[in-house]
Protein backbone atom coordinates (compact mmCIF):
# COMPACT_ATOMS: atom_id res chain seq x y z
CA UNK A 1 0.00 0.00 0.00
CA UNK A 2 1.44 3.30 -0.87
CA UNK A 3 1.59 5.88 1.33
CA UNK A 4 -0.41 9.10 0.75
CA UNK A 5 1.52 11.95 -0.16
CA UNK A 6 0.30 15.09 1.84
CA UNK A 7 2.52 17.50 0.22
CA UNK A 8 1.30 17.72 -2.62
CA UNK A 9 -2.59 18.18 -2.20
CA UNK A 10 -3.78 21.06 -2.45
CA UNK A 11 -4.55 21.26 1.19
CA UNK A 12 -2.34 23.90 3.50
CA UNK A 13 -3.25 21.60 6.48
CA UNK A 14 -2.26 18.42 4.15
CA UNK A 15 1.04 20.24 3.44
CA UNK A 16 1.90 21.37 6.98
CA UNK A 17 1.12 17.54 8.23
CA UNK A 18 3.27 16.74 5.76
CA UNK A 19 6.12 18.31 7.55
CA UNK A 20 5.38 18.21 11.34
CA UNK A 21 2.49 15.67 11.24
CA UNK A 22 3.82 12.65 12.79
CA UNK A 23 4.62 12.74 17.10
CA UNK A 24 8.08 13.01 17.05
CA UNK A 25 8.86 16.48 14.70
CA UNK A 26 6.21 18.78 16.98
CA UNK A 27 7.91 17.42 20.35
CA UNK A 28 11.83 18.11 18.55
CA UNK A 29 10.54 21.36 17.81
CA UNK A 30 9.16 22.02 21.32
CA UNK A 31 13.13 21.04 22.68
CA UNK A 32 14.60 23.31 20.62
CA UNK A 33 12.33 26.07 21.13
CA UNK A 34 13.24 26.20 24.97
CA UNK A 35 16.94 25.72 24.51
CA UNK A 36 17.71 21.69 23.82
CA UNK A 37 19.55 22.09 20.57
CA UNK A 38 22.18 19.10 20.59
CA UNK A 39 21.29 15.66 19.84
CA UNK A 40 21.52 14.18 22.71
CA UNK A 41 19.66 16.84 24.75
CA UNK A 42 16.33 15.77 22.44
CA UNK A 43 16.96 12.36 22.99
CA UNK A 44 17.76 12.40 26.51
CA UNK A 45 14.47 14.43 27.15
CA UNK A 46 12.33 12.22 24.34
CA UNK A 47 13.28 9.06 25.13
CA UNK A 48 13.50 8.66 21.23
CA UNK A 49 15.68 6.02 19.38
CA UNK A 50 18.86 7.50 17.96
CA UNK A 51 17.67 5.87 14.32
CA UNK A 52 14.45 8.00 14.62
CA UNK A 53 15.43 11.07 15.90
CA UNK A 54 18.07 11.46 13.16
CA UNK A 55 15.71 10.55 10.44
CA UNK A 56 13.15 13.46 12.19
CA UNK A 57 16.34 15.89 12.21
CA UNK A 58 17.25 15.56 9.05
CA UNK A 59 13.82 15.76 7.76
CA UNK A 60 13.06 19.06 9.44
CA UNK A 61 16.73 20.32 8.29
CA UNK A 62 15.65 19.09 4.67
CA UNK A 63 12.15 21.12 4.76
CA UNK A 64 13.77 24.20 6.07
CA UNK A 65 12.67 24.50 9.75
CA UNK A 66 15.72 23.55 11.68
CA UNK A 67 19.32 24.82 10.68
CA UNK A 68 21.86 22.48 11.82
CA UNK A 69 25.09 23.67 12.93
CA UNK A 70 28.97 22.12 13.99
CA UNK A 71 29.98 23.12 17.04
CA UNK A 72 32.85 20.77 17.82
CA UNK A 73 35.90 19.30 16.19
CA UNK A 74 33.99 15.96 15.30
CA UNK A 75 31.31 15.94 13.44
CA UNK A 76 28.36 16.96 15.91
CA UNK A 77 25.60 19.58 15.43
CA UNK A 78 23.21 21.77 17.56
CA UNK A 79 19.64 22.63 15.43
CA UNK A 80 18.41 26.32 15.85
CA UNK A 81 14.90 26.83 14.40
CA UNK A 82 14.86 29.01 11.20
CA UNK A 83 12.32 31.50 10.67
CA UNK A 84 9.73 28.90 9.37
CA UNK A 85 10.31 26.60 12.10
CA UNK A 86 9.44 29.70 14.81
CA UNK A 87 6.72 30.34 12.40
CA UNK A 88 5.52 26.39 13.54
CA UNK A 89 6.26 27.27 16.86
CA UNK A 90 2.98 29.45 17.60
CA UNK A 91 1.05 26.77 15.75
CA UNK A 92 2.80 24.49 18.15
CA UNK A 93 1.63 27.12 21.20
CA UNK A 94 -2.22 27.05 19.86
CA UNK A 95 -2.21 23.36 20.17
CA UNK A 96 -0.80 24.13 24.03
CA UNK A 97 -3.85 26.01 24.31
CA UNK A 98 -5.89 23.29 23.35
CA UNK A 99 -4.35 20.46 25.14
CA UNK A 100 -4.50 22.93 28.70
CA UNK A 101 -7.80 23.86 28.32
CA UNK A 102 -9.28 20.10 27.33
CA UNK A 103 -6.51 17.67 28.86
CA UNK A 104 -4.36 19.40 31.36
CA UNK A 105 -6.80 18.23 34.23
CA UNK A 106 -7.23 19.89 37.74
CA UNK A 107 -3.47 20.02 38.22
CA UNK A 108 -3.33 23.07 35.10
CA UNK A 109 -1.16 23.20 32.97
CA UNK A 110 2.22 21.84 32.77
CA UNK A 111 3.67 24.93 31.49
CA UNK A 112 2.96 29.02 31.57
CA UNK A 113 4.27 31.35 28.97
CA UNK A 114 5.29 34.72 29.87
CA UNK A 115 4.85 37.10 27.21
CA UNK A 116 7.85 39.63 26.87
CA UNK A 117 6.03 42.80 26.54
CA UNK A 118 4.22 43.01 29.20
CA UNK A 119 5.65 40.65 31.54
CA UNK A 120 2.73 38.68 32.11
CA UNK A 121 1.77 35.01 31.60
CA UNK A 122 -0.86 34.62 28.59
CA UNK A 123 -2.05 32.32 26.44
CA UNK A 124 -2.28 32.23 22.53
CA UNK A 125 -5.44 33.83 21.03
CA UNK A 126 -6.28 34.46 17.91
CA UNK A 127 -7.28 37.36 16.39
CA UNK A 128 -8.49 38.40 12.70
CA UNK A 129 -5.40 40.03 11.29
CA UNK A 130 -7.65 43.02 9.59
CA UNK A 131 -10.04 43.83 12.02
CA UNK A 132 -8.33 42.71 15.57
CA UNK A 133 -11.49 40.37 16.49
CA UNK A 134 -11.42 37.61 17.99
CA UNK A 135 -11.47 34.37 15.64
CA UNK A 136 -12.83 31.03 15.88
CA UNK A 137 -14.21 28.07 14.00
CA UNK A 138 -17.45 29.49 13.88
CA UNK A 139 -16.49 33.11 12.69
CA UNK A 140 -15.42 32.29 9.28
CA UNK A 141 -16.32 31.32 5.81
CA UNK A 142 -13.97 28.91 3.63
CA UNK A 143 -13.44 30.01 0.48
CA UNK A 144 -11.54 29.05 -1.94
CA UNK A 145 -8.03 30.34 -2.63
CA UNK A 146 -5.76 30.81 -5.77
CA UNK A 147 -3.76 27.80 -4.78
CA UNK A 148 -7.00 25.44 -4.68
CA UNK A 149 -7.06 23.01 -6.98
CA UNK A 150 -9.08 19.56 -8.25
CA UNK A 151 -8.25 16.44 -6.70
CA UNK A 152 -7.24 14.56 -3.34
CA UNK A 153 -7.46 17.59 -0.31
CA UNK A 154 -9.25 20.43 -2.43
CA UNK A 155 -12.64 19.93 -0.67
CA UNK A 156 -14.74 22.63 -1.43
Amino acid sequence: MQRTNFGEMACSIARTLDVIGEPWSPLILRDVFVGANRFEQIQADLGISRKVLTERLNHLVERGVLERRPYDQRPRYEYTLTGKGAELVDLLMVMVGWGDRWLAGEAGPPVLYRHHACGEISGVDLRCAHCGEPMHAGDIDVLPGPGAGPGPGGAE
